[in-house]
């Protein structure tokens, strides 16, 4: 168990829930929040660590990813896109450390105008550019072996890559049997997931209430899971072949599934706070490392807070709240002491530990 999970363990109340506590941030590059931080910066939608955590990475809605120190907040490095009237850059992920990609701070940044584009972030050079005509992009990932990436967005197709040609390898877009729900999307994608075992098989979710289950060998849908309403980064799977959905929705917004079967294994407990707003989830993401998988941590908007839970306990053990807009990313460091969260007016990192 993660010093994290056993410090929640030890402030276990008697009805089993584990008190929390409110997390400060240790970096603030915009506000949003009560700490008084004027807003400088448009909204971001993805922030990211790179490989070695020296770097986060944040896209913006003005089409600009801007690279941080994690350490100090300095801006380090600006990716702009030099379009005439540039759209929101949505996702970001850099590429995995790999022993068959020798350059270093290569990432690659979805966009709403249909491009994805590869950036060597330290030169700040646009190395490659996808478009993907008719399309926009808002979810991309790389399979944990850096060999291939995938995209998804408007037009209900994954489509994978590979990394060293840049060639599309295949468009998911249909399903297999007489299953609705595993015939493919039938509404836009949010977020997408390589298996991190696996690497044939893919997931995916959006609008249509669905997980997709696709494996590359067959180039279809094989099964789904019905009920998780997806609209950001919130679709993750862990080593042990659980997946963790948050939907944009006031009742059992955080569930756990199982991913052979797609029984719904858990509703992770969101208290909604009736005076106020409900939470309604744009992130999720199990955390990285040693650990991986001991905590949950997704925030939204609504009541505008993130929140990180302890799996042992099934109770919330910190929080970050405060803010007076919406939160639409997080993301743990490679050893989950750190986390990075990024919204409509917020851009901060906080120590976990």
């Amino acid at each position: 168990m993660s010093g994290q999970a056993a410090a929640a363990d030890k402030s276990a109340d008697k009805t089993g829930a584990a008190a929390s506590r409110r997390l400060a941030p240790r970096v603030v590059i915009a506000g949003g929040s009560s700490i008084g931080v004027e807003d400088e910066l448009p909204e971001t939608y993805c922030v990211r660590f790179s490989p070695d955590d020296r770097l986060v990475a944040a896209a913006a809605g003005d089409g600009t990813v801007r690279v941080y120190s994690s350490n100090s907040g300095k801006l380090s490095f600006t990716l702009r896109n030099t379009e005439l009237y540039p759209l929101p850059t949505t996702c970001v992920r850099w590429r995995p450390a790999s022993a068959q990609h020798k350059t270093k701070n290569i990432l690659i940044a979805a966009n709403s105008d249909g491009t994805v584009r590869h950036w060597h972030v330290t030169s700040e050079k646009n190395v490659h550019t996808i478009k993907e005509e008719g399309n926009e992009v808002y979810a991309v990932d790389y399979r944990p072996d850096a060999e291939q990436f995938a995209t998804a967005g408007k037009d209900y197709q994954v489509r994978v890559y590979d990394e060293k040609t840049k060639q599309l390898l295949v468009a998911l877009s249909g399903g297999s049997g007489s299953s609705v729900e595993a015939a493919g999307h039938a509404n836009r994608i949010f977020a997408v997931r390589f298996h991190p075992r696996d690497p044939n098989v893919l997931l995916s979710a959006g609008w249509d209430n669905t997980v997709q289950i696709w494996d590359m060998r067959s180039g279809r849908s094989e099964r789904s899971i019905f009920g998780p309403h997806i609209c950001g980064d919130a679709l993750d799977i862990d080593a042990d072949d659980t997946i963790l959905t948050g939907s944009w929705r006031p009742e059992n917004p955080l569930q756990l599934w199982d991913y052979g079967t797609g029984a719904l294994l858990d509703n992770v407990p969101w208290r909604q706070d009736p005076d106020r707003e409900p939470t309604l989830l744009y992130a999720a993401q199990f955390s990285k490392g040693p650990n991986a998988g001991s905590l949950i941590c997704a925030a939204g908007t609504g009541s505008n807070d993130a929140r990180i839970f302890n799996r042992s306990t099934n109770s919330m053990f910190a929080e970050v709240s405060g803010f007076r807009k919406g939160i639409y990313s997080v993301d743990f460091s490679s050893d989950s002491k750190s986390l990075a969260i990024g919204g409509a007016s917020c851009l901060m990192f906080y120590s976990t530990s």
